[in-house]
């Protein structure tokens, strides 16, 4: 890194800014705060400015708030969310099982065999595929599965991927926030939040619904050109097909997925039969059902295990989840969250409904430019801090979601998919989407999907997990005085 490259002396800007400013806002009082918000900001300013360097700042940081006692080793460990890490482990085990199992790959071929397919028909089954895979996979292995596709298609009939690209991102960015298991937010936010698998869908799905039916409409519109001369393509191509087949096995696959999501789905019953109801097993079952079934699966292919471990899940980037976390943590261990919650609720009129555009917005803005895990650990401390202010601030968890996750659309680097897909078009020989033609198409996109979810939580009535699921004290008006304590209501 050279000392005066442009890029670092914007770094030293920023962590400059927020630190002081953090100072004269408030949110800091301390030498410890201020210390905790230039490390803080330095790990997210990096990962903006320095992608490949964020894990080594974040090393650096945590150990620098270690010396200066404002961490412990303790308190690493309890932050790193170690239970959120073995989750998204499982996961990827499974994730690279079924692609050895053929199941992605016969999901392809399903596709391309279709008879009369158009360009509209196309695109609705590239949207629905996309986002249906993100929400029960995840959002890197359905952008990959997908773009597959796309690329045999659109070679097939000599066109330019690069607006069906576009589309299957954004797809694939809306149908991730539909469960827990399509992007790394869900988990996060669900664990955080006490959500059950259920909870989660009936708040998320409605919304990812309707959100994906007007990304849809707009990109029909936005691309009608590339699709009407898609539909003319495959017209000359109808006697040709749009590319080989070949009879893959896919119902070991098929079992494999399916079994792993209905225990999931009915993971809380299966908690209270076995008596897993307490706090400190909050969730237990969901957490451990990647990691029973990845290491069923590794038992009966022991050939594979290692490969599995080794190469299908993602360790370089769950270490600077782990990192992360353990620093976001720090934020509120240190107390900076709490005052920043409590200037938030102090200015924004209009309570939890009044916070939720709010909300939205700097988390649909935050995770146009950082990736959207890095915001959401960012800002889950600070609406825990509100939730013991009250408890109807629960339905700022929908509002993190959606805006991170849809957000994400805005930019190239909005998300791990986002840049997945431009390295996969590089790696095919196609010049990258530019940065100008993706903001284009993903700011209208992610303005037209926030302003949906943002609507529907103020109509919609969302799950809100009970007190004692999410520690959560109950609203000041329902508790007991502060005085010596008698009896309890």
């Amino acid at each position: 890194m050279k000392f005066f490259n442009p890029k670092f002396l914007l770094l030293a800007l920023i962590v400059c800014g927020v630190t002081f400013g953090g100072l004269e806002a408030g949110l800091a009082t301390n030498t410890t705060q201020a210390l905790t918000l230039a490390v803080f900001s330095s790990v997210i300013s990096t990962t903006l400015l320095f992608w490949e360097r964020r894990v080594g700042v974040a090393f650096i940081g945590v150990a620098l708030l270690v010396a200066c006692k404002a961490m412990t080793l303790k308190s690493i460990i309890l932050g790193a969310e170690l239970d959120i890490i073995l989750f998204l482990v499982g996961m990827m085990i499974i994730v690279g099982v079924l692609k050895d199992l053929g199941f992605l790959t016969w999901i392809i071929q399903a596709i391309i065999s279709r008879k009369r397919m158009t360009g509209v028909s196309f695109t609705a089954i590239l949207c629905v595929l996309s986002a249906v895979l993100a929400s029960v996979v995840d959002e890197v292995s359905s952008i990959v599965v997908v773009l597959a596709l796309v690329f045999q298609v659109c070679d097939t009939l000599k066109l330019r991927p690069h607006p069906f690209v576009l589309i299957a991102v954004m797809a694939t960015n809306i149908g991730s926030s539909a469960t827990m298991l399509g992007n790394p937010v869900g988990i996060y936010i669900g664990s955080h939040a006490g959500f059950t698998f259920s909870q989660f869908l009936v708040g998320a799905t409605p919304v990812a619904f309707v959100a994906l039916v007007c990304t849809f409409a707009i990109t029909v519109f936005w691309f009608r050109n590339a699709i009407q001369e898609m539909s003319k393509a495959m017209e000359n191509h109808r006697k040709l097909g749009l590319g080989p087949t070949a009879k893959i096995p896919y119902k070991a696959g098929l079992f494999v997925l399916l079994t792993t999501v209905v225990v999931i789905a009915f993971h809380h019953q299966i908690e209270g039969v076995l008596g897993l109801m307490g706090a400190d097993n909050k969730n237990a079952f969901l957490i451990m059902t990647p990691l029973v079934i990845a290491g069923i699966l590794m038992i009966l292919r022991p050939a594979r295990a290692r490969h599995y471990v080794e190469h299908e899940v993602e360790w370089w980037t769950l270490l600077f989840f782990m990192l992360l976390f353990a620093i976001s943590a720090s934020l509120s261990n240190n107390g900076i969250t709490k005052n920043l919650a409590s200037t938030l609720t102090q200015h924004v009129k209009g309570g939890p409904n009044g916070m939720i555009p709010l909300v939205i917005l700097i988390s649909s803005l935050g995770s146009a430019f950082v990736d959207n895990i890095v915001f959401v650990a960012s800002f889950t401390p600070v609406v825990q801090d509100m939730l013991k202010i009250s408890s109807d601030y629960s339905v700022l968890w929908w509002a993190l979601l959606f805006g991170a996750c849809y957000g994400g659309n805005i930019t190239v680097v909005g998300s791990t998919a986002n840049i997945v897909a431009s390295g996969l078009l590089e790696k095919h020989g196609y010049h990258p989407i530019k940065f100008s033609d993706w903001i284009k198409i993903g700011a209208f996109v992610g303005v037209v999907s926030g302003v949906v979810a943002w609507v529907m939580l103020l109509f919609m009535p969302v799950p809100h997990p009970a007190a004692d699921e999410t520690n959560v004290p109950s609203p000041p008006a329902q508790t007991a005085p502060a005085h010596p304590p008698s009896v309890q209501t």
